[in-house]
């Protein structure tokens, strides 16, 4: 079959199927993207480049969708010039948060469309408000439904399909969106992302940070040092961890930018800002950020990790609480959605409530403490990660998607 792939920032959610389907042999793969270094065997990308961004002049809710429109008009410009070339895909694939889908259609007509849906805005839940520490200004209700209008597009092409991973994620749409996104729960490669039973015997450095045999290791790992994936909650839960537990080290992974939400009003870092208010309350020869590492020190990092932080708001959730499942990590996961998707409360790990410190603080030291509970936890954890997380079954899934569509659509 042809495949036509579509994503900003190749290759984005689209790496291991990309892969599968060239290992597969007889399918013909090309990737319209902006232009960076990566690249896969098989794949023969087009890139493209949007002319300008957004005007001044224009609203200021308004300009991502701008920028939305500049980009599907950029992606069909380079589609056109494959078109000319005699490249007439099966169907096409991509994402559906930047706009770069919405003039395909024109390009390709009767070309079906599998869009990725990742999150539906809504002014009055999930992660709007959800925080009472920073209330929403007056003007956000505003933003956020027409935030909504590059989604609002995507449901609306000719053609279209959708997929989500998550039963939140798809919950998240309009009721009478819901049946056209199909529920493809992502996977994680279990070979990579697997336990080590020796790993807890062996010194670990990661940059520059050693923990010892003897140490008790707490981890956390967020894309950015933010309020979303609650580093103002882990942050607050320190002191307390760090007073009961002498032994305790706690690493945090993550950059200081910001990947969702806003940045603290008083201007800096998150990291800053948490650790002005929590001053000599931390130990800071114990509490280790080490920014952003390669994905070997990651999983190298799981796999010691004696007890593993994930918080999120009722948002997306990230790859790194699949990964630190199927490596059996004691995970303790806040109880929001979607985590509440992933970890059973005293079965696959422990929920916390996200927004009190002391509790967190409290269960970490449990886990800590009972080594039979944390052993347990992880071996649930990585069996639950072997039954809906194989990247295999993923893969085939994903591939039975999109032969249904093709058939379906020409049929």
């Amino acid at each position: 079959m042809r495949y036509l792939f579509v994503h900003q920032n190749f290759p984005g959610q689209f790496l291991h199927f990309v892969r599968y389907l060239h290992e597969q042999g007889g399918n013909e793969i090309v990737f319209i993207s902006e232009a960076n270094e990566g690249s896969i065997d098989g794949v023969r990308r087009a890139i493209y480049r949007v002319p300008r961004l957004p005007s001044s002049a224009t609203h200021p809710h308004l300009r991502e969708f701008e920028y939305a429109l500049l980009r599907a008009e950029a992606v069909a410009k380079a589609a056109e010039t494959l078109k000319g070339l005699g490249y007439k895909p099966d169907i096409i694939i991509g994402h559906h948060g930047w706009g770069e889908l919405l003039n395909l259609v024109d390009v390709f007509p009767g070309t079906p469309v599998l869009g990725y849906f990742e999150f539906f805005y809504h002014a009055d839940r999930n992660d709007v408000g959800f925080d009472p520490e920073f209330p929403a200004s007056p003007t956000l209700s505003a933003a956020v439904r027409v935030k909504n209008a590059i989604n609002l597009q995507g449901l609306s092409l000719p053609n279209g399909y959708g997929q989500t991973p998550t039963h939140f994620q798809r919950d998240t749409y309009p009721v009478w969106a819901q049946d056209k996104i199909s529920l493809l729960r992502e996977g994680v490669n279990l070979d990579l992302c697997c336990p080590d039973a020796s790993a807890r015997r062996r010194n670990l450095t990661i940059n520059g940070v050693k923990i010892s045999p003897r140490d008790k290791l707490i981890t956390y790992v967020a894309r950015d040092l933010e309020p979303y994936r609650g580093f103002h909650s882990v942050m607050r839960a320190l002191p307390r961890i760090l007073d009961e537990r002498p032994d305790a080290q706690i690493i945090l992974v993550g950059g200081d930018g910001v990947s969702y939400g806003a940045r603290p009003n008083e201007g800096g870092t998150w990291r800053e800002k948490l650790l002005r208010e929590l001053g000599s309350r931390l130990d800071l020869s114990r509490v280790h950020f080490v920014g952003k590492v390669g994905y070997d020190d990651f999983r190298a990092l799981l796999r010691r990790s004696d007890a593993h932080l994930y918080l999120t708001y009722p948002f997306v959730a990230s790859w790194s609480l699949r990964e630190a499942m199927a490596t059996g990590c004691a995970v303790i996961g806040s109880d929001t959605a979607p985590v509440r998707e992933f970890v059973t409360d005293n079965v696959t790990g422990r929920l916390v409530p996200f927004l009190d410190p002391n509790r967190i603080a409290e269960t970490v030291l449990e886990v800590l403490e009972d080594r039979s509970l944390a052993k347990r936890l992880g071996q649930d954890a990585r069996r639950y990660a072997e039954s809906e997380l194989c990247l295999k079954d993923y893969l085939a899934r994903y591939e039975k998607l999109v032969l249904e569509i093709v058939n379906t659509h020409h049929s």
